[in-house]
């Protein structure tokens, strides 16, 4: 496999590509995507072509974590620079309603 390096503006296009893959990943408890809910910490990109997603769940011991990691690889897998896939499930800041987006708060009736 050949190795690549990703300069800065790359490396920004492709997380937004990601990002915008992983709005697609519905929570299927609340409904609502995955990235606007702030369960996603972090993404980044391995030179072999490994795309690391650091994320968290809504509640530890989350029986629906294999659907959602499941979903996160069939939703990034056309993602033409992306080789592989690995989902780190972090608990470490935990999650809270803060880290969700306008968006996500009023399609719920959060204040």
């Amino acid at each position: 496999m050949t190795e690549h390096s990703w300069n800065e503006d790359e490396l920004n296009e492709l997380k937004g590509k990601v990002m915008a893959a992983l709005e697609t990943v519905i929570d299927p408890e609340l409904g609502i995507d995955i990235v606007n809910l702030g369960l996603i910490y972090d993404v980044d990109f391995e030179k072999n072509g490994l795309c690391v997603i650091k994320m968290t769940l809504t509640t530890m011991g989350c029986p629906l974590a294999d659907v959602i990691t499941e979903e996160i690889h069939e939703a990034v897998r056309d993602i033409e620079e992306i080789k592989d896939v690995e989902v780190k499930l972090v608990w470490y800041p935990a999650w809270t309603t803060d880290r969700m987006s306008r968006y996500a708060r009023i399609a719920l009736g959060i204040r």
